[in-house]
């Protein structure tokens, strides 16, 4: 029970709410929103889908408007997530570039808003603190497949600091809700469909103005059992803990236990990741904007210490190329020859528009749909806006885009989700850019697969709290995603170590089943250490298992655990035939921050020679992990130009002055990299040597490092 009590901890123990966020008794906030018609039933007619599917309405305006994203609870009700601040309380830097100097200048939320009042004035209250971001909950109560009651679950976020809600998650009693600049935790004790109180986890989340919509969204709980979320390049300045996370300038991927403790960056460098998933093996995926600059929208590969790249200043350059290094050093492109090694590229440049995002649970559709993600792409207009649908296919230690195809069409999809009914939702705009006070949630199901679907539904209203441990086991090997993880987390909740090791260590299991077990025991030791040193003895047996996912969960979970007795073990699976356990058993030696793993990560990076850019991240961030700045520095004199090459990102990301050894290297590849991170990072101890560079200049070297070597003279006056 240590989560669920934890979980209750939360308002137990909990301050008051924040009263600027909280609506008066007395005071009842009416945006403006379209009354019922015929309309959301007509568009209909226009929506292509996918053979042997069919679209059905579930909810219409008055129910909601404008919604942003939505999340579906156990019990089919619809938290949404309504925006009515969009261009009426939260504006687009766009619209007001004479304050851009003073906009890059921000470093936090409070930079932010003291801007903004100083450029506006007296007007400033009436612009960014009248409407509100609120959650409606939506619900069919007479069982017809048509929502017919609703209610506001909680509005009153009117703050002039809060940016567009974008983010909304029920779990067990709570209710998740992202709004810039908060990450709130809301409850309904009374059962009223309304919120009594609310928490902010964390706060300091939106340092810029940025882009309309570049807001916190993303919310999800992953296999570990950690809520994890994403944030555009609005960037954030938060103080939890006795920690400052601040990344200003860049979108990024966070996580933390369900009640904010331990918080953590998982990756940075995104521009506006709307929406996150996890697929079957646990691996974690995002849909990444373009930037209208000529770059591509990317399907991304997320994984722990990624750097993708973007700064929140590349959308103000337009000159001499647009931009800036985004474009010019094709940051944003699929893996290539040449490409910056700092970078974690994506997998796959795909839609233009990402939004909301789905992985498909592997049941209620059919198993012709199993791996399947879907992902909503948000044009402005039904005509060129819909779902798409596709797999990811194994490439060295990631991943190939295979299969694309238009799952829903003419539609204006903000998100998409499947119930615990089996079926797919999507939320609707209706048109445009600007809001309507309008808003849909479509259903799309088959009359195939009722069976399953069926049983999906008896399941989650029976819910697994009720249910024995040995039936929670066998549901780990359930075909659909969710009753798996449900499972799982249930599972951990009770401290059940024997059960879990039990399904990670069985052959004959279903192999979900083993990554569940593996996931749960992982979750479990991370909260409550008491049985690991017994449960690791076991798992380790694992190391030579015959199905390479287990073998690459195995190393994953050691290294969360930090368990250094399986350091050795972790060194021979340096060498193991799949790319990919070899990925994963970098990354764990690194966390176990042990010196002997060095040399082994050094020779995996001559290895890979630059080949696979996921591999090549892996060894790096382990080598960042160890933090010996001094002893990679020294690696300028390694003989493999791509061992040099990743020592360079090594010291980028450690900002270390050793960087000063690499700016004479033989290899102009790796000479370029050392600029990029010198100046970018920057690095003021090696900007000397960056900016001697430049007699060196030849026709022959990119542009990229000419600029750098003379931005490094102006920078030294």
């Amino acid at each position: 029970m240590v989560l669920r009590i934890a979980a209750l901890a939360l308002f137990t123990f909990a301050p008051p709410a924040l009263a600027q966020h909280e609506v008066p008794d007395d005071e009842v906030y009416s945006p403006r929103v379209s009354g019922a018609s015929e309309e959301g039933q007509q568009a209909i007619t226009g929506t292509i889908v996918s053979a042997g599917f069919r679209v059905e309405l579930f909810a219409a305006e008055p129910h909601l408007a404008n919604p942003v994203v939505f999340a579906i609870d156990p019990k089919l009700r619809f938290f949404v997530a309504e925006t009515f601040r969009l261009h009426a309380g939260v504006t687009d830097m766009r619209s007001h570039m004479n304050w851009l100097h003073d906009e890059l200048a921000c470093r936090t939320v409070e930079d932010r808003v003291a801007m903004m009042r100083k450029h506006e004035g007296a007007r400033f209250d009436e612009r960014y603190a009248v409407e509100h971001e609120r959650i409606k909950l939506v619900w069919d109560e007479d069982g017809d497949g048509v929502a017919d009651t609703s209610t506001v679950y909680a509005d009153g976020f009117a703050n002039p600091a809060d940016g567009i809600a974008a983010g909304v998650l029920p779990l067990g009693e709570d209710v998740y809700y992202a709004c810039i600049p908060d990450l709130w935790v809301l409850r309904d004790e009374d059962g009223d469909g309304v919120a009594d109180r609310r928490k902010s986890l964390h706060t300091g989340w939106g340092v810029h103005i940025a882009l309309l919509g570049h807001d916190m969204h993303g919310l999800m709980r992953g296999p570990d059992g950690r809520l994890y979320w994403s944030i555009g390049d609005r960037g954030f300045h938060v103080e939890h803990e006795g920690k400052t996370f601040a990344h200003p300038h860049a979108g990024a991927v966070l996580r933390s236990e369900l009640d904010g403790s331990n918080l953590e960056v998982f990756a940075t460098g995104l521009r506006n990741p709307q929406e996150l998933c996890f697929d079957d093996h646990g691996n974690l995926w995002t849909g990444d904007n373009n930037s209208d600059g000529g770059d591509r929208a990317r399907w991304t590969y997320v994984l722990e210490g990624a750097e993708i790249g973007w700064r929140h200043a590349f959308q103000y350059v337009g000159f001499p190329n647009s931009r800036g290094p985004w474009n010019a050093e094709k940051v944003w492109h699929p893996p290539h020859a040449g490409q910056p090694a700092y970078t974690v590229p994506p997998v796959a440049n795909f839609s233009d528009g990402p939004s909301g995002l789905a992985y498909y649970p592997g049941t209620g559709f059919g198993p012709d749909w199993r791996g399947h993600f879907f992902l909503c792409d948000f044009r402005g207009g039904p005509s060129n806006s819909g779902v798409h649908a596709f797999r990811v296919e194994a490439k060295g230690a990631g991943f190939e885009l295979v299969d694309p195809k238009r799952f829903v069409w003419n539609c204006l999809p903000t998100d998409v989700d499947f119930g615990p009914d089996g079926n797919l939702y999507y939320s609707d705009w209706v048109n445009g850019w600007g809001m309507t006070g309008k808003g849909r949630i479509y259903r799309v199901t088959t009359d195939e697969y009722a069976d399953e679907r069926t049983e999906l539904r008896q399941i989650f209203a029976d819910g697994m709290q009720g249910r024995e441990a040995a039936q929670l086991r066998r549901l780990l090997g359930h075909g659909n995603q969710r009753v798996r993880l449900e499972a799982q987390w249930e599972l951990a909740e009770r401290g059940e170590h024997a059960l879990l090791l039990e399904a990670a260590t069985d052959p004959q299991a279903n192999a979900l089943a083993r990554l569940h077990g593996l996931w749960g025991l992982g979750h479990l030791l991370r909260v409550d250490g008491r049985e690991a040193a017994r449960v690791v003895r076991e798992l380790l047996s694992l190391h030579d298992d015959p199905d390479l996912e287990v073998r690459a969960q195995l190393y994953k979970l050691l290294g969360d655990l930090r368990w250094l007795d399986a350091v050795p073990l972790a060194l021979r699976a340096l060498e193991d035939d799949s790319a990919r356990v070899r990925s994963f058993a970098a990354q764990a030696l690194g966390q176990m921050g042990d010196a002997r793993a060095f040399g082994p990560l050094v020779d995996l990076l001559a290895s890979n020679d630059d080949q696979d850019p996921w591999l090549r991240h892996a060894a790096v961030w382990a080598l960042v992990s160890l933090g010996d700045g001094d002893r990679i520095a020294g690696l300028s004199q390694h003989e493999h130009p791509a061992v040099r090459r990743g020592a360079v990102v090594a010291l980028r990301r450690l900002a270390h002055p050793g960087l000063a050894r690499f700016v004479a290297d033989a290899d102009r590849s790796v000479v370029a990299e050392a600029a990029r991170a010198i100046y970018d990072a920057p690095v003021p101890e090696a900007m000397t040597d960056l900016a001697m560079l430049l007699p060196s200049i030849t026709p022959g070297d990119e542009h990229y490092l000419a600029r750098r070597a003379l931005l490094a003279n102006r920078y030294l006056g």
